[in-house]
């Protein structure tokens, strides 16, 4: 669904597009030395001249961006808080240009944005599913298969080799992009009182299975408790220290304690990992024949 400004926030924006688009551009050596005097100097005002110089750029990604029915002022927030993370990155003495830089971290950060507002529900966590989302109704136009309802069999082929994707990844991408959500708590029936989420299974554990739960669990911590009873006691110091503990102790850390090398440590403790793991299946094994 479609988000509409107020036309207080229009003029707003409009007025920032116009203030952006009359900065002048800057030369690459004076790009190169306000972000040097920001990075090595803390200089606020240099980083000031860098951002506003580049704020077209952030005007111009989110007019790319402003199909997928997102407000502009909220495209252009976003891409600013890229734009400002470009700033605080960007190393001077690398041979690239600030606004080539800048111009990745402003389209992530609308990405990123979009992604998490098109729908309650997750749309693209991977680097793949991103690219679909982004370019599956381009790859449509251009395969000339844009508006005619349902994809064709050879345009998810065609897609899904494009993008390097499963073709049952462009499918449900489709189906998502040409869904939207819809409240849980919305009638089935207009003359109805069921709900759609009165039909929806619960996946939740029974009470039965949280007390089996408990009981194996007991059990596993018992078995796991008399397998490090098993190991010699560098062995058991070891798996203490790395595997029991939160913040787990360095290679390092238990060769001082331990007056041996790191390497010698990593060998103890894939050792006694090996013997915890053929403990632990003995009496899995075992559990499984007084049980049948």
């Amino acid at each position: 669904m479609a988000h509409i400004d107020d036309p207080e926030t229009q003029r707003a924006n409009l007025n920032y597009i116009r203030a952006s688009m009359r900065e002048p551009l800057l030369s690459r050596d004076h790009e190169f030395d306000l972000a040097r005097r920001w990075r090595e100097d803390n200089d606020e005002d240099a980083l000031h001249d860098l951002v506003r110089a580049y704020a077209r750029l952030v005007v111009s990604t989110a007019g790319r961006f402003r199909n997928y029915g997102l407000p502009m002022g909220d495209l252009v927030q976003e891409g600013n808080v890229g734009l400002m993370q470009a700033a605080a990155r960007f190393e001077p003495e690398r041979d690239v240009r600030f606004s080539t830089y800048a111009a990745w971290w402003i389209r992530s950060a609308m990405q990123d944005y979009i992604l998490r507002n098109w729908s309650i529900v997750r749309t693209g966590t991977t680097a793949a599913q991103k690219a679909l989302f982004f370019n599956l109704r381009r790859l449509r136009a251009r395969l000339g298969d844009q508006g005619t309802g349902r994809m064709t069999d050879h345009g998810r082929s065609r897609i899904a080799d494009e993008l390097k994707v499963n073709v049952l990844d462009v499918e449900q991408m489709e189906m998502r992009m040409s869904g939207g959500d819809q409240s849980l708590n919305a009638p089935i029936a207009e003359s109805g009182e069921d709900e759609w989420q009165d039909f929806l299974a619960d996946s939740r554990p029974s009470p039965e299975e949280i007390v089996i739960g408990m009981r194996d669990a007991g059990t596993r911590s018992r078995w796991l408790a008399e397998a490090i009873g098993e190991l010699s006691p560098r062995e058991q110091v070891i798996i203490r220290q790395r595997r029991l503990k939160d913040e787990g102790a360095t290679l390092e850390e238990l060769g001082r304690e331990l007056g041996v090398s790191k390497e010698r440590v990593r060998q103890l403790e894939h050792r006694a990992m090996l013997k915890l793991k053929a403990s632990m299946a003995k009496r899995v094994r075992h559990n499984g024949e007084l049980l049948a």
